[in-house]
């Protein structure tokens, strides 16, 4: 004897995985995030960073969740705009998302 088991929801119906909806400020924090991977991929820009900015290693370090401080590393892009386009471009967004989560921060 064989059973037949009818599906819950039609074969072809894609499933969606629910999240908790993000803040603003989360999004923002992850770009910022990003864009300091950036920057600190490249030694110069890295030395660049904390020679305007007057972080240094330790204030990265211990401000990774510092929205201030990650508003430094947007500014710091900001204040050059080669580096928040390739930035932008190495992040797959547009360079005004990236100053849109420097508001947000």
């Amino acid at each position: 004897m064989r059973f037949a088991i009818e599906p819950a929801y039609p074969l072809h119906t894609r499933l969606t995985i629910l999240r908790e909806p993000q803040s603003p400020g989360q999004d923002a924090a992850a770009l910022a995030l990003g864009a300091l991977g950036w920057v600190l991929g490249d030694a110069p820009r890295a030395e660049r960073l904390l020679a305007l900015t007057g972080l240094t290693v330790d204030d990265l370090r211990s401000g990774l969740g510092d929205p201030a401080v990650l508003g430094a590393v947007l500014d710091f892009l900001a204040a050059h705009e080669p580096d928040l386009v390739a930035a932008a471009e190495e992040l797959a967004v547009k360079p005004a998302e990236l100053m849109a989560a420097r508001e947000r921060l």
